[in-house]
């Protein structure tokens, strides 16, 4: 009698035991079937991306997901302090820069610097965009350059590039090297390949793999010189004129007059608006916040 309980009770242990793993393995199902459908709703998600540029408005893009992407928090960290936007995160605070060019005129340099700009990058010079593409040396950049360190405001350059060549290239940054001989650089140089509003340019034929293909040979020149190189570009140009992934490592000056980006990818100065106003300068000028780790 004894013997017939006991093997009664392993019957029903045992069912119990096979009625738990089928349940298990199902819920498991359920779920690995259900992380699954996630994980492509998420692929269809980062397909592509919306983008603002200030011609076109917002655009949809294809999503790079080899390029470095950023992680600033805007709604929480970004601030607007006196007038200027601030950034400060538990690995991130920001210095406030502008860029000038000879179109900024006279500048007082000692205002700018009482007005709390800690850094200026400055056009050293371009080629123009028509037939000849002749290259033309800023005419207050010497100026600019000099009263600004006196001021002690830190000084990266850059330059506009309308270059069709490799050949044009290796001579826009040998000019550029040619000028900041016995010249104290501390922020970037940077390469300045953008669009020409409203006008024919000698670049517009240029493809993604020229645009890329020219932009790592400026950068790597800069480099080869102990300079720090950078690029300059808008999110359409980032996005669609370029291999992003390629420049990784590079130093990113990002231009973007919303109030926050949209734009998903790493860069290190934020351009946020051609209108700023210092005291200084006459008229607008761009402004920029450079985002330093802590």
């Amino acid at each position: 009698m004894k013997k017939r309980v006991v093997i009664f009770l392993l019957i029903i242990i045992i069912i119990l035991i096979s009625f738990v793993a089928i349940f298990s393995n199902r819920k498991k199902q359920e779920n690995d079937s259900q992380d699954n459908t996630e994980n492509t709703e998420q692929t269809e998600e980062i397909t592509e991306i919306t983008i603002y540029d200030i011609e076109e408005g917002y655009l949809k893009v294809p999503y790079n997901n080899m390029a470095k992407k950023n992680k600033y928090e805007w709604d929480t960290y970004l601030k607007n302090e006196n007038g200027f936007l601030k950034y400060e995160d538990n690995n991130y605070t920001t210095k406030l820069g502008i860029d000038v060019s000879e179109h900024q005129k006279n500048i007082d340099w000692s205002k700018v610097k009482d007005a709390g700009v800690e850094f200026a990058i400055l056009r050293l010079g371009y080629r123009g965009y028509g037939k000849s593409g002749n290259i033309v040396l800023d005419k207050d950049f010497e100026q600019n350059y000099k009263n600004a360190t006196e001021e002690g405001i830190e000084i990266g350059v850059y330059f506009f590039s309308q270059a069709i060549s490799s050949d044009e290239i290796q001579e826009e940054a040998e000019f550029v090297l040619s000028h900041l001989q016995e010249k104290n650089i501390t922020y970037p140089v940077v390469f300045d390949l953008e669009k020409i509003k409203d006008d024919e340019a000698r670049t517009d034929n240029l493809t993604e793999e020229d645009i890329t293909k020219m932009t790592l040979q400026f950068c790597n020149i800069i480099k080869e010189n102990n300079y720090n190189p950078s690029i300059y570009a808008n999110a359409k140009t980032f996005t669609t004129k370029m291999k992003l992934e390629l420049f990784n490592d590079y130093i990113k000056w990002y231009a973007d007059y919303q109030e926050k980006p949209l734009y998903p990818y790493d860069f290190d100065i934020w351009q946020y608006t051609e209108s700023g106003k210092i005291d200084g300068i006459e008229g607008n000028v761009d402004l920029d916040i450079c985002f330093i780790k802590k």
